[in-house]
């Protein structure tokens, strides 16, 4: 972009394609392909062409941004060291502000980019909706405490690091945030309820997982099937196990749990992956007449809890079926770069937050689709793969070979891996 273009604040605004827009003299907007935006200034200091960093967008507007900008040229002129400026902190900011401001001072050297865009997606779910529009001076424990509450004790250790991440902003932010760590995070804690460390499902490390899957895909027992496709949709226990055919449109991929089946009696999608269908497949081989059970036990009856349970003892594992679930979430966030909103849709949880509830509008449908391909890719790395029926019949969502690399794959978009079938097994109904 031409240097004698200037930017307007709607053009910044819709700018999402990664690449540098200047706006003139040396200040730009850089957009990462992460969706981050950033504020530079490329001008000639001491002899030499440098970038500053300015600070984000949109904590930075365009506006603030040229001011930023003229203080740093000023300063030049003045013979005065521009760096200054980058750690010069508003009087009166709020917290979203100094989140933000934080971040980008992060960013880089300190932390990756994936780690940053995790950090942010937690403080916009978690932190944001009730510290957002505060002051950074105005929060103190008691303000704090209520913003977790939501999740304190549904969701422990998503907690805890939300907790771990406002305080870093208020020791950036705040001029006594020296003496807030330890004192802080004690005084929140007193302030809520007990985690109870002992109510959690034991979860296996996602690790684990792609070797347990390839030896769990050996076995052909209505359990064995009923877990897999459980740990694949990332599914709870009872609603695979209560999974009738009238709910599984094998055409369009999709699992239509109804209401009345959910833990918080809303009715739930599921987008299936080729390996997720496959199973279906496979289970036709134990539909009964007298029953819709995709998964009857021998009395036409869904099976029970315990026969889930018992291929995990029997294979002397320590872990809860209800535990891959967490499994599933610490995958995503530590191998992939999807929000976290989309994870906690695929686990079908309520929105904590009143306000973002209700405008929330979507179930991001499309999106979840991508994420369970990917898992499931993840889930079966270490199966050997070979067609199946299943593929045949859903051309669209026909995978690619996928090559298991030393350590846990990195989520790569539209990579998926094919379940291996069984020879030997009859899919037609």
């Amino acid at each position: 972009m031409s240097n004698s273009k200037r930017l307007t604040a709607l053009e910044v605004a819709r700018l999402t394609k990664p690449g540098a827009y200047g706006d003139g003299r040396g200040l730009m907007l850089l957009v990462k392909s992460s969706g981050t935006r950033s504020w530079i200034l490329r001008i000639s200091y001491n002899g030499k062409r440098r970038d500053f960093g300015l600070g984000g967008y949109p904590a930075i507007p365009l506006s603030k941004a040229r001011e930023i900008a003229e203080e740093y040229r000023q300063a030049i002129r003045e013979g005065r060291d521009p760096l200054a400026h980058k750690f010069k902190k508003p009087e009166r900011q709020t917290f979203r502000d100094a989140a933000e401001a934080t971040l980008t001072g992060l960013a880089g050297d300190k932390l990756g980019e994936k780690t940053i865009s995790r950090m942010r997606a937690r403080l916009e779910m978690h932190a944001y909706p009730k510290l957002g529009r505060l002051e950074v001076q105005s929060i103190d424990a008691d303000v704090l405490a209520e913003a977790l509450r939501p999740i304190w004790t549904a969701k422990p250790e998503t907690a805890r690091r939300v907790r771990q991440y406002i305080i870093r902003v208020l020791r950036f932010a705040r001029p006594d945030g020296h003496l807030l760590e330890g004192a802080l995070a004690k005084a929140v804690t007193d302030r809520l309820p007990a985690q109870k460390d002992g109510e959690h499902h034991a979860a296996m490390p996602y690790a684990e997982l792609p070797a347990f899957m390839a030896k769990l895909s050996a076995k052909e027992s209505k359990g064995s099937l009923a877990l897999r496709f459980t740990i694949l949709n990332a599914a709870r226990s009872g609603e695979t196990r209560g999974a009738t055919w009238s709910e599984i449109d094998r055409e369009k991929a999709v699992w239509e749990i109804p209401a009345s089946r959910m833990k918080m009696r809303k009715a739930h999608r599921v987008p299936l992956s080729p390996e997720a269908l496959a199973v279906v497949e496979m289970a036709a081989k134990f539909r009964r007449p007298d029953s819709d059970l995709l998964f009857p036990s021998d009395a036409g009856t869904p099976l029970s809890d315990m026969t889930l349970t018992k291929i995990l003892r029997d294979m002397n594992l320590p872990y809860r079926v209800h535990g891959m679930r967490s499994t599933f979430a610490d995958w995503r966030a530590d191998e992939t770069d999807y929000p976290e909103e989309i994870a906690e849709a695929a686990l079908a949880h309520e929105v904590p937050d009143d306000v973002k509830r209700a405008y929330r509008r979507t179930d991001f449908f499309d999106r979840r689709r991508e994420l369970m391909r990917d898992w499931a890719a993840f889930c079966m790395s270490e199966t050997a793969p070979e067609a199946t029926q299943a593929h045949a019949d859903h051309p669209e969502l026909q995978p690619i070979p996928f090559k298991r690399e030393k350590a846990a794959p990195k989520r790569k978009k539209g990579i998926a891996v094919s379940v291996p079938g069984q020879a030997a097994i009859d899919f037609s109904e």
